[in-house]
């Protein structure tokens, strides 16, 4: 092996800097950048690269390996006693048929295939249930394996132009419901392979409405993974094409429009620029305001209810500590329909509480969120991080509180 080769942190001995550098230059991002997201400068990052500065305590460990989206801690420390998951889950006793479903090839037409009418309303009750039931997952995980396989085999047996062009909009679907699923399962690369196929299905359908969901999901993989530049590229692509139709356009367009503003703002208080942040996130506030009383879009929960949510998620990125509880308070959580997305809101209001030094509403908060839907809460990365970091609280009942918690979830055995 040459000895010019690139060190494996996940191989070799290699101190904490070493291994921050490694993990940092594979992300793309610079000193300054990590330093500013968690809430440090760039000298800081190259001190503790050059080995000037120890290794830091927890809290910002957990900072860091939440920004470069670390396997585990272990793979940041090198402490293989600190084997603890934080973006990637443990994996849905339902993963294996999904992905099964997913990677089979079906070329054969011999399979009966269900009438249109059948698939969507199957479809419809599969979002249905994706937001009303508490371990969502469980359901729409039983439900994905065949919904798959019938998408794809209405695909194949379409015989017109125009029943093609809706099989292909339904198989998107499909595909964006199974991307849900898949999110922070054990298959990072699984992913982006079903984000791929639903954005190439939507732009065979040539449904708008499609389309910009395609986009909106797409954006989603490539912020987390820490890809600003390429979520910003989709965003406006999607936003200049889907924006000249909107004087003509029903619900469904204006709210997957209102969507993608949403994410813009997003990425771009995930890069610290408040006032572009706010800028659109205004302009989604407005596009809500504008949809019919009730309404909540199935797949990106976009609405008036949920506007104020998306609020708080823009302050927390910003790293805008009282800002984020001020928004934190005003939005009401209640107000939102789907279990799944009122407990995201929750995650959201809890990061803004830890945020701003308030630990013990965090925790309360998270408990409301895994009240809501616990599956949610088992997921997602930021919860986590949050209570393993107040797990190591100096306080015995923050300590407590926190440990009862991942024990919940699956982080602590019992």
């Amino acid at each position: 092996m040459s000895t010019d080769a690139t060190p494996d942190p996940y191989a070799d001995p290699l101190v904490f800097g070493q291994r921050l550098q490694l993990l940092r230059t594979r992300r793309g991002i610079t000193q300054d950048q990590l330093g500013g997201l968690v809430g440090r400068s760039g000298s800081w990052v190259r001190a503790l690269e050059a080995g000037r500065l120890k290794t830091p305590k927890l809290p910002i460990v957990l900072r860091l390996a939440e920004v470069l989206r670390v396997r585990d801690l272990s793979d940041l420390t090198g402490d293989q006693s600190m084997q603890v998951n934080l973006f990637t889950g443990p994996g849905h006793p339902r993963f294996a048929a999904v992905r099964e479903a997913l990677n089979s090839l079906q070329l054969g037409t011999g399979q009966d295939v269900p009438p249109p009418a059948h698939l969507s309303a199957r479809l419809a009750r599969a979002w249905t249930a994706r937001h009303s039931a508490p371990k969502h997952r469980d359901v729409i995980g039983a439900l994905l394996p065949d919904l798959i396989r019938d998408a794809q085999a209405s695909v194949r047996v379409a015989e017109t132009i125009a029943d093609r062009k809706a099989a292909q909009a339904r198989l998107a679907e499909v595909y964006f419901l199974a991307q849900f699923f898949c999110a922070y399962q054990p298959d990072a690369p699984l992913v982006w392979r079903v984000a791929e196929r639903g954005m190439v299905a939507a732009q065979e359908s040539e449904d708008p409405h499609a389309i910009g969901m395609a986009a909106w999901l797409t954006i989603q993989a490539h912020r987390e993974s820490t890809h600003l530049d390429a979520a910003d590229a989709v965003t406006a692509e999607a936003l200049r094409y889907l924006e000249p139709l909107l004087p003509d356009a029903g619900a469904d367009v204006r709210a997957i429009t209102g969507a993608l503003t949403v994410e813009a703002g997003l990425t771009a208080a995930r890069r610290r620029d408040t006032g572009t942040a706010w800028r659109y996130w205004d302009t989604a506030r407005r596009l809500a305001e504008g949809l019919p009383d009730g309404y909540f879009h199935p797949v990106t929960s976009f609405s008036r209810a949920v506007i104020g949510a998306h609020a708080v998620t823009v302050a927390v990125e910003l790293q805008a500590g009282s800002e984020s509880t001020r928004q934190a308070a005003q939005a009401e959580a209640e107000a939102i329909p789907s279990r799944p997305r009122r407990a995201r809101h929750r995650i959201e209001q809890a990061r803004a509480y830890h945020l701003d030094a308030q630990p013990d509403v965090a925790l309360a908060t998270l408990d409301q969120a895994h009240e809501a839907a616990p599956e949610t809460v088992q997921y997602n990365g930021h919860a986590r991080r949050i209570i393993l970091e107040e797990a190591e609280a100096k306080s015995p009942d923050r300590r407590r509180r926190a440990s009862e918690l991942a024990v919940k979830i699956g982080l602590l055995t019992a």
